[in-house]
């Protein structure tokens, strides 16, 4: 996405996500700032998680992750956004693979694109009414 990134990462040791994403935050933020001869941060905070309880939750945030483009407008389909994961989770674009998502999800490629496919609409309905919902993050 043009203004943030969506990751799915598996913590192997201790605090070992936070640490990765300080490393390439920061290194991404020197290699733009030296790009565009400027200074300062370009993230406004720090990066937000969340903890996947399940395989089900798992999947359904595949899906928002790889509808996010269409969402916005940038693509009709998700297929069409390049700087997304979503061919390698349809089988396609084997070459080039750099995710490693059949330990987590378990599904053939056919069924998640039929899966991702079916709430494109939805997905773009929910993000129209998204500032009506009340967030509660108190815990």
């Amino acid at each position: 996405m043009p203004t943030h990134i969506h990751l799915v990462l598996k913590q192997v040791v201790d605090n070992g996500i936070s640490k990765f994403m300080a490393k390439v935050l920061n290194s991404y933020s020197r290699y733009f700032n030296c790009r565009h001869h400027r200074k300062g941060h370009l993230f406004e905070g720090k990066f937000k998680n969340v903890l996947v309880k399940d395989d089900e939750q798992m999947l359904h945030l595949t899906r928002y992750f790889h509808l996010n483009p269409t969402t916005a407008g940038l693509v009709k389909k998700p297929e069409d956004w390049f700087h997304s994961s979503y061919s390698e989770y349809i089988g396609k674009n084997k070459e080039d693979s750099i995710c490693d998502f059949k330990e987590i999800i378990s599904i053939k490629p056919a069924q998640y694109r039929k899966f991702v496919h079916d709430r494109i609409d939805y997905q773009k309905k929910l993000s129209l009414i998204k500032h009506l919902l009340i967030d509660d993050y108190s815990g």
